[in-house]
């Protein structure tokens, strides 16, 4: 069972979406994919509308007047560590779409023994000049294959990823120092956890992309998922 903590916001940055990605089709999209696993959704300073067709799901969902992407997530932090700590969990942003199997796929990168596990792979991390752990055209790295798909050691994801308690629990200093103010700095956390010794590993290609145009997760046709 996967422990989800999805946070929903009609707030947000300022970021050029496909028409194909808001935050009811990502929904939409990671219920159907994720249906039998274990959601919960944080609700924060969302519309009496956006709270109507959410309240519809059926899910369990709690709403909150956070104020930002880092405290939002602080609060999962905390709920995610009061379960035990072999607990799998997987942190998801509103703007990220799933192909199928997706639940499959992330144990199976949790069954490789890394720490951290994202479903998405970066574009940036085949482009010089974005990622400073890049050259031409990739980064140093170890690739493995599962029953489903091949996966790599990268540098760093979004604060979209999955892991164990335990490993929130060791890693939890660092990560509240990288969650702090209104944004997390989610690349400099991954850079510690890395320079730290923790693992974390992406399939190949992607699983799960984040709906910013610039940067969906190469060779998939996102719009049919």
């Amino acid at each position: 069972m996967i422990n989800v903590f999805y946070r929903l916001s009609d707030g947000g940055y300022a970021k050029e979406k496909p028409s194909y990605v808001d935050n009811e089709k990502c929904l939409t999209n990671f219920i159907s994919v994720f249906k039998n696993e274990n959601i919960t959704i944080i609700a924060d300073n969302v519309k009496d509308e956006t709270y109507d067709w959410l309240s519809d799901l059926n899910l369990n969902i709690e709403r909150t007047k956070l104020g930002s992407g880092a405290q939002s997530f602080n609060h999962v932090l905390n709920k995610a560590l009061d379960l035990n700590d072999d607990s799998v969990v997987y942190f998801v942003e509103d703007d990220y779409l799933h192909r199928k199997n997706s639940p499959k796929v992330l144990l199976e990168g949790m069954g490789l023994g890394s720490d951290y596990v994202t479903l998405y792979d970066h574009p940036d991390k085949f482009i010089n000049g974005i990622n400073p752990y890049v050259s031409d055209g990739g980064e140093e790295t170890k690739v493995f294959l599962t029953d489903s798909c091949h996966w790599k050691f990268t540098n760093s994801t979004t604060m979209t990823f999955a892991t164990n308690v335990k490993t929130l629990k060791d890693d939890e200093e660092i990560i509240r120092k990288w969650t702090t103010g209104t944004h997390p700095n989610d690349f400099e956390m991954f850079i510690e956890l890395r320079n730290k010794g923790k693992s974390l590993v992406s399939p190949l290609p992607g699983y799960s992309t984040h709906g910013e145009t610039a940067f969906l997760s190469p060779l998939i046709n996102w719009e049919k998922v």
